[in-house]
């Protein structure tokens, strides 16, 4: 009998729970985010931070991986597949970088251009990437890769707008004084940027993979 008495007491608490659980206004919330939609979880506290601390993906989202993407040979005037010959000439004519640009955020802006040319086939635009994987090289001669060089890059394509007052935040090129980026874009991707010894081809400082979601129409 004693036992049947826990077993019941156990029950009726659990059954109490429950209940409560289930009507209790505000006890419980889902933070899953809803099927066919991405949610960034962003920084507290931080009007115009760099990337998603994470993302959410909801069910039933179609989604879209880039391979690894690194920077097209535009600039013809340098000897090919040196690292000069990896800057975008559309972006810097003649091959001929702006004030403080570096060789890395050269390449890292002909790289995105890729991308958004990738995207673009396939439906899609810089707004639409939740997250983002890089790797970057040495320069010849540096020690170590240049991170500051692929960050200015990349805020000229992400990341680039107040989230308070949605206005865009203006970006160096090099040490030029900060100016409207190149797309006045919100995302935020979830990324990572490694350092490693060697890119697949001889000249690239810069390889790069998104995935994107299509967005709910």
């Amino acid at each position: 009998m004693k036992r049947s008495r826990v077993a019941v007491g156990v029950a009726a608490v659990l059954v109490s729970f429950t209940a409560g659980a289930g009507t209790a206004a505000g006890w419980w919330h889902d933070p899953r985010p809803r099927p066919g939609t991405v949610v960034p979880a962003l920084p507290a506290g931080q009007a115009n931070p760099m990337i998603a601390t994470g993302v959410g993906i909801g069910a039933n989202t179609p989604v879209y991986k880039t391979s690894g993407i690194g920077p097209t040979a535009l600039n013809t005037a340098a000897p090919a597949g040196s690292e000069a010959s990896y800057i975008d000439t559309v972006v810097f004519p003649g091959g001929n970088l702006s004030a403080g640009v570096t060789i890395t955020e050269a390449q890292g802006i002909n790289v995105l251009r890729r991308i958004g040319e990738n995207l673009q086939a396939a439906g899609l635009t810089f707004a639409d990437v939740y997250t983002m994987r890089v790797f970057l090289q040495n320069p010849a001669g540096a020690p170590t890769a240049d991170f500051a060089g692929w960050n200015r890059a990349y805020r000229q394509y992400f990341a680039n707008t107040d989230l308070t007052t949605g206005q865009y935040v203006p970006v160096p090129l090099g040490t030029a004084p900060p100016a409207k980026p190149f797309v006045v874009n919100k995302s935020r991707p979830s990324r990572f940027a490694l350092e490693i010894e060697n890119l697949p081809v001889g000249g690239w400082l810069v390889e790069v993979e998104v995935d994107a979601a299509y967005p709910k129409r």
